[in-house]
């Protein structure tokens, strides 16, 4: 059964081999990529209350370089975060941190979900400053969540996301293949993804109902569970705690034993 891995072109290779090395065949379809948005003034006026935050949550390996890259730009020493408490979404995200010599928090599931289970966020002070190091339309709930709580959220929009135009192009050589598939794996790791995935096949329910969906943690498998029950739809859905190579393994493994 074909496995379609849409990681980040930068972040598919290891996923890939790993699988490949299961005797899984995979084709890499990825379904977004990143791109830093212009260092501005009103990044540069966010990036001067940085000292007033408590908490910095940052999303993605991508926020940490260039927030780091925007605060030296805007003339500030990392040294005086050293009060900041660190949140990173993942263990990626984490290891890119501990490159610049911090400690983060990482939740067990790498969802907004399971960083609000986080306990250095349940132990806020009231009216805690959290500032955010996000993507272009990531990570809204927990922000609204946050806010709700009575926190202020300093937002820093740093990437825009957008649907590679190379898998544009790549998908119409793909969809053939995937026509005469009984089945096929498709990695979701975000709502936006899923969007993207929608756009590509030209919300063929035909195509969709031959995927199994492995999507990351609870509040994307609802929203394709709602999909379904919107679509008359008759796709599988699989909820995965994070995108570890070992855990996507495992998880193809129980379904085919099912």
């Amino acid at each position: 059964m074909l496995f379609i891995n849409t990681r980040p072109q930068d972040r598919a290779a290891e996923l890939t081999q790993q699988l490949e090395a299961a005797q899984i065949a995979v084709t890499e379809l990825p379904l977004l990529e990143l791109m830093a948005v212009p260092y501005s003034i009103e990044l540069q006026q966010l990036f001067q209350q940085l000292g007033r935050a408590s908490i910095i949550v940052v999303v993605s390996p991508t926020a940490v370089e260039i927030g780091m890259q925007y605060l030296r730009q805007s003339g500030i020493a990392l040294s005086t975060l050293a009060d900041v408490q660190w949140i990173a979404v993942g263990k990626k995200t984490e290891q890119v941190l501990r490159q610049y010599g911090i400690r983060s928090h990482v939740p067990e599931i790498e969802t907004s979900e399971g960083m609000l289970q986080l306990p250095v966020l349940a132990e806020l002070a009231p009216n805690a400053v959290i500032a955010f190091w996000r993507g272009e339309g990531g990570r809204q709930f927990m922000m609204r969540h946050l806010h709700q709580q009575g926190n202020e959220i300093l937002n820093f929009v740093l990437y825009k996301r957008q649907c590679p135009p190379q898998s544009a192009q790549s998908i119409k050589s793909l969809l053939p293949h995937l026509q005469q598939q009984a089945r096929y794996w498709v990695l979701i790791s975000s709502e936006a993804s899923w969007l993207n995935w929608l756009e590509l096949i030209d919300h063929d329910i035909f195509l969709i109902n031959k995927g199994i969906y492995l999507v990351l943690g609870p509040r994307l498998a609802r929203i394709l569970e709602e999909f379904r029950q919107n679509h008359s739809a008759a796709f599988q859905v699989t909820q995965l705690e994070n995108l570890n190579a070992e855990v996507i393994l495992r998880e193809i493994e129980q379904v085919q034993g099912r």
